[in-house]
């Protein structure tokens, strides 16, 4: 099951969040730069393990499950602990979490009826904003260790995350009307074969 780079890659994605909350125990500036760098390192498996999935021929159902998950919890775990810390607007941060629920919630019933939600050139924004504002959060003040104002990275990034937050929406709902009109279409489909076989 675990076996595979791929596999292990996507999850050392969730073993690291635990490493990844403990460094926002170590003093700062320390702390912003260890959870930048592990949050980045983590990040970037994401493309590796679908990049060596495909180059190595080893998809695995057990991978397209895992890799949603991994994603959303790294995302779910620095959103939380930003908000906690109050680098991240709370407000933001609750409407990317809804929609991540809701939309995983969505792709879960979907499946049960075999049908599958593409995933959408403004989803893949979405994803890039966000991931671009939560590493610029989690730099923060320490930003000026290298020379950077940290109102401009606080506010930066509070403002990418803002932006995150309104494509979230925005992708939210264009997932939402394909979906419904999709499980529309396939009780229509139920209803016809119903009438057919009377």
């Amino acid at each position: 099951m675990f076996s595979g780079l791929p596999n292990i890659l996507t999850l050392s994605r969730i073993l690291v969040i635990p490493i990844f909350l403990a460094a926002f125990a170590v003093p700062a500036p320390a702390a912003n730069w260890v959870a930048f760098g592990l949050f980045v390192a983590a990040s970037l498996t994401d493309w590796l393990d679908g990049f060596l999935a495909r180059k190595l021929a080893q998809t695995s159902e057990f991978g397209r499950f895992l890799d949603p998950v991994a994603d959303k919890l790294l995302v779910a775990a620095a959103l939380i602990m930003l908000v906690a810390d109050g680098r991240a607007p709370a407000i933001a941060a609750l409407i990317i979490l809804c929609r991540e629920i809701l939309i995983s919630s969505l792709r879960e019933f979907l499946a049960r009826e075999a049908l599958k939600l593409p995933v959408t050139m403004l989803a893949k924004i979405k994803t890039a904003t966000q991931m671009l504002a939560l590493s610029v959060l989690l730099v923060g003040d320490a930003a000026t260790g290298i020379g950077l104002s940290a109102k401009l990275m606080l506010d930066g990034g509070a403002w990418l995350l803002w932006l995150a937050a309104v494509l979230s929406v925005a992708s939210g709902w264009g997932y939402a009307r394909h979906g419904i009109s999709m499980m529309l279409a396939t009780d229509k489909d139920k209803d016809s074969k119903g009438v057919a076989d009377k």
